[in-house]
């Protein structure tokens, strides 16, 4: 469930149109029937009215631009490995299909013109440059050079191919939904895992929100007017921090068994977000920027997974080393590695590979999404 790269040897190194209203929902309405009432009253086809999707950010959204190791990644949907940081599909993948819409390729795609869209997004990629990194001793442990401002100057080298001039261009990604996150987790992540201290953890989430921002306002300087902003997830939640990082003393422990700081982390990082997108929201009265929530759904699954069906837990993966303790987490028996094994039925898990989702997991925060409860407003 990580942000970004897992666990080392797991991936491979490598240098809106229309917005309609939606009807009053009662409140007694259940999230599942809520969604299948939505699907009934706009269907895709009529209700949206997207040309194209393009996306940036990490492992969350990344469909192949960093290829990740063999099976099982990939084997419930695909049958085989896309570069997915799953068993299936992501959260991206379901939009892409919720508006009639290819699955997004992977920007380093040959010989596709991207024309419906394109998917910028790499694995262990971070908001912030790797000058960011370097100067604070950490420029080694980035995984991919790959950060926000990188790969929007990968979408701008593609302009060309889309749309023939300023006026036309605009008209365009006016029509087209961007999807900017989720980045900050590995941001993050690179000074954890080299031992930094919270403090100096802590003080990058302005800095990381600050380059968000400024992505954000140079999409929407280039026409985008429908932009999705993801938040983190609560990895204080994840099963390779829950191993890496336990506790002895309970109090470092959420009532959920969550560890306590990480979740302060994200939370602080996605309250300084949504305070950044409604200023972004309020100086460019003309599109439409919104956060869209990780962090509450994932709760949700952790506090009560077998509410949503997830009879093998929420704080252990499906894929990794069974029997590892009690998260299934051994660093040196990650998933697709040998020594691994995964579980019978990713449909009852949370938890990927300890630092992703199952496809599973991504359906259903998706369908928040596109419905009412956790993009503010809904893609819908």
């Amino acid at each position: 469930m990580r942000q970004g790269g897992g666990l080392k040897g797991s991936v491979a190194r490598r240098t809106v149109g229309e917005h309609m209203a939606l009807p009053s929902t009662p409140p007694t309405m259940s999230f599942s029937t809520m969604f299948l009432v939505l699907f009934w009253l706009f269907p895709s086809s009529q209700s949206l009215h997207y040309d194209a999707i393009f996306s940036l950010g990490d492992s969350l959204s990344d469909t192949g631009n960093v290829q990740v190791a063999g099976l099982p990644y990939g084997m419930t949907f695909f049958g085989r490995p896309t570069g997915r940081c799953s068993n299936g599909r992501l959260v991206i993948d379901f939009i892409a299909e919720a508006v009639g819409l290819p699955l997004l390729p992977a920007s380093t795609t040959k010989g596709n013109s991207f024309r419906q869209g394109a998917n910028f997004a790499y694995t262990a990629a971070t908001a912030l440059d790797f000058d960011f990194f370097n100067r604070r001793g950490l420029g080694g442990k980035l995984w991919v050079n790959a950060s926000l401002s990188s790969q929007i100057g990968w979408f701008e080298k593609t302009m060309p191919s889309l749309c023939s001039s300023t006026s036309a261009c605009k008209n365009y990604f006016g029509r087209s939904l961007f999807v900017v996150g989720e980045f900050g987790g590995n941001d993050y992540n690179t000074a954890i895992f080299a031992g930094r201290s919270m403090a100096e953890v802590n003080s990058y989430v302005p800095i990381v929100i600050r380059a968000i921002r400024l992505g954000v306002e140079r999409l929407v300087g280039h026409g985008a007017v429908d932009i999705l902003v993801p938040g983190m997830l609560p990895i204080g939640c994840f099963p390779v921090y829950l191993t890496l990082y336990g506790s002895s003393n309970k109090n470092d422990y959420t009532g959920i068994g969550c560890l306590r700081k990480y979740n302060d982390l994200a939370m602080h990082h996605n309250a300084l977000l949504r305070r950044a997108i409604y200023g972004l929201q309020r100086k460019h009265s003309g599109t439409r920027i919104r956060y869209a929530d990780y962090y509450n759904p994932a709760l949700g699954f952790a506090a009560d997974p077998a509410k949503y069906g997830f009879t093998g837990g929420a704080l252990k993966a499906c894929c990794g080393a069974t029997g590892s303790g009690e998260y299934n987490i051994n660093p040196d028996k990650v998933c697709a590695q040998p020594g691994s094994s995964v579980c019978g039925d990713p449909t009852t898990h949370v938890s990927w590979d300890g630092s992703h989702l199952t496809e599973a997991a991504y359906r259903l925060i998706a369908r928040g999404w596109l419905g009412v409860p956790d993009a503010k407003p809904s893609i819908l």
